[in-house]
């Protein structure tokens, strides 16, 4: 296995200067020792994997040196039209080095969301021409790679990527971030849930937001059949709650958001301001952290989205702190019109012995179906 600091010295000796991303599970040991050791000027943890690209780009035109980009292989798609429209070696031709998690690995048991981006994470480094190499976990042999790497992506003036197996990196003692607020997440998803009202219908958004959610459920024998998990599709839980909330009119349909997802995809809270939806309701879980990857910070708590909601033109726009000041919100909620708004900060601890749900996506959706159908 590699240890992370090395293989950052090495990279920074090589000449690689600035660094971002979104963080991911299996880089995460690398992540923190970024977090630890390169200054802010020089790290930036972007909304999306495509703004990190953006900023990559800046970074070289301003220094001319080679940057590295981070990402989960799922961040692949929002990565796609930058580089291929601007950093290409056929448009701009800017070289950088991205460092790919490669989750649902073919042959590697992992989640239903992860086994076709998996399948497809090198044909698809392949179809955008970019050249790509699987990281030994051998560090002497990774070493090298990286440098054969970075001397290609200067050769061809374009993205080259290496790809991450799970177990790569060592594991790097990190200080653990702490919002020392009285709620933890899941004390606020399993307080929503006991409030809301019972033939409501919840979106919640990919991570730990909705492994939470299953346990309580299955804790209680609640049954599934009002939720749907976002398993993967980071930032688009919303969409998805807003555009079902749209078909069905005669029932609140709540999402249950996290602020690393709704920063990756922000434009959406104008849309849903914009709906008039009047069975809309948003709450966001705003921790301040990417906590279902490693606990990387993000600027949760430097954004003000119950200015950003109201501006948005959600009808109803609230923060709470605490349990009381939740339920109050969710209680008032119940009674008004949407699209409303309920911002949601919480300490950013989180249990780590939380399961994954036990049932497949599929049966997630038809059980959906089916209650949906006989309510």
């Amino acid at each position: 296995m590699i240890n992370a600091q090395r293989y950052l010295t090495s990279l920074t000796n090589a000449g690689v200067s600035f660094f971002s991303g979104v963080p991911d599970s299996l880089l995460k040991d690398f992540c923190e020792c970024l977090i630890d050791t390169i200054p802010s000027e020089s790290h930036i943890i972007a909304s999306n994997e495509g703004a990190a690209v953006g900023l990559a780009i800046g970074h070289h035109l301003g220094s001319r040196d080679l940057p590295l980009v981070y990402l989960q292989n799922s961040g692949l798609g929002n990565l796609v039209n930058p580089i291929l429209s601007l950093a290409s070696p056929k448009v701009y031709g800017i070289p950088m080095l991205m460092l790919i998690g490669w989750r649902g690995e073919p042959g590697k048991l992992d989640e239903p969301q992860h086994v076709h981006q998996g399948e497809v994470t090198l044909p698809m480094l392949n179809a955008m021409n970019v050249p790509s190499t699987v990281l030994s976990n051998n560090e002497k042999e990774a070493f090298e790679q990286t440098l054969a790497s970075i001397s290609k992506a200067k050769d061809l003036s374009g993205p080259v990527a290496l790809v991450i197996k799970k177990g790569t990196f060592k594991k790097y003692e990190k200080v653990v971030l702490d919002t020392k607020l009285p709620l933890t997440r899941e004390d606020a998803i399993i307080c929503c849930a006991k409030t809301i009202d019972p033939d409501s219908i919840v979106i919640s958004t990919t991570g730990l937001a909705s492994r939470e959610l299953f346990e309580f459920r299955s804790r209680n024998k609640m049954g599934h059949h009002r939720d749907f998990l976002t398993v993967g599709g980071m930032g688009h839980a919303n969409q998805i709650a807003l555009g079902l909330a749209i078909t069905n009119m005669d029932r609140r349909i709540y999402c249950f958001d996290g602020d690393g997802a709704v920063l990756m995809h922000m434009g959406s809270m104008a849309t849903i301001g914009q709906s008039n939806c009047k069975n809309f309701v948003h709450i966001l879980f705003n921790n301040g952290v990417h906590g279902s990857v490693g606990g990387q910070p993000t600027v949760g708590f430097d954004v003000n989205f119950c200015k950003i909601a109201d501006g948005c033109g959600y009808h109803f726009v609230t923060r709470a702190t605490n349990e009381s000041a939740l339920k109050d919100a969710l209680n008032i909620a119940q009674t008004k019109d949407g699209p409303i708004f309920i911002e949601v900060q919480t300490s950013s601890r989180n249990r780590t012995d939380v399961g994954r749900p036990t049932s497949l996506p599929m049966a997630n959706k038809l059980d959906l179906f089916k209650y949906l159908d006989d309510a």
